[in-house]
């Protein structure tokens, strides 16, 4: 039998030998998921011994964590901007720099017609409609299997009458203009998918693949966005792509192109206007 302090600090070692980063606190997080309890009330518990019915599903958890499956996985959900969202293997993980991404928009004035391209779980429209309780916000996904997912975050949090979802291929089943077209679109180099962290390679491929140099997509968005777009454009990009994104916005007639960088300095977003 060990107490909540030993499991911590052995699976710690483990999850350290087999190179998973913050082992620490990836164990405070499952162990916590198991008892459910907050992570932070472990701290008040570190001598209370745990009993074989509460180790067995962790140690399940644990091995499937050892092996690469992403933690936000095993959880189930993910916090995002104050919010917990649900998450799964149908839409990519969403990440610390779509939050900020998120977060230099709100900074600015409220808009009226949002349209997300490429929503994924569906962090950023939902968390934008519930900020703005009187825009009209849209948010479209090639995956069927995304929008499912971005459906139950709605229901989840009381949206689904605030977000219309669409399947659409970008802006192909798109009607209309909008004030502020945002996306996190896929934008690695296909050739650099084979490198990525085990983990970072179970969210879906097509999250992942922006093809040649992580550029094909954002092109295409950026080309089809003028027909649509009568306000700012939002981009998430890799951190070596913020001349070649600012480049092709200019040679599309955007204004007022900036590109912005995240909380480790490196280039991560783009805004521009147009119309």
């Amino acid at each position: 039998m060990k107490t909540v302090l030993e499991v911590i600090q052995s699976t710690t070692a483990y999850f350290a030998k087999r190179g998973i980063e913050s082992p620490r606190l990836n164990i405070e997080h499952l162990l916590a998921h198991v008892l459910g309890k907050r992570r932070m009330e472990l701290y008040l518990e570190f001598d209370r011994v745990l009993a074989d019915a509460e180790l067995e599903p962790l140690r399940s958890l644990v091995k499937r964590r050892a092996e690469g499956e992403p933690l936000q996985h095993l959880l189930g959900t993910i916090e995002f901007h104050g919010r917990t969202f649900s998450c799964d293997g149908r839409a990519l993980i969403p990440r610390s720099e779509t939050e900020q991404l998120v977060e230099k928009i709100l900074a600015g004035p409220a808009r009226q017609r949002v349209l997300d391209v490429g929503t994924g779980s569906g962090v950023i429209a939902l968390t934008l409609a519930a900020a703005w309780p009187e825009a009209s916000v849209e948010a479209v996904d090639v995956s069927e299997a995304a929008l499912a997912l971005t459906r139950e975050n709605a229901q989840r949090l009381g949206l689904t009458e605030r977000v219309r979802l669409t399947p659409s291929d970008l802006l192909a089943n798109v009607e209309g203009t909008y004030d502020l077209i945002i996306a996190n679109l896929p934008y690695i180099d296909a050739a650099l998918i084979p490198e990525l962290a085990p983990e970072v390679q179970r969210d879906p491929l097509a999250a992942l693949n922006g093809g040649e140099r992580g550029l094909e997509i954002l092109r295409r968005l950026i080309a089809q966005a003028p027909r649509h777009l009568r306000g700012e454009l939002a981009l998430e990009i890799g951190h070596d792509q913020g001349g070649a994104v600012r480049a092709e916005l200019a040679r599309h007639n955007y204004q007022d192109i900036v590109v912005a960088t995240d909380y480790h300095g490196r280039d991560r977003f783009v805004f521009a206007k147009y119309g």
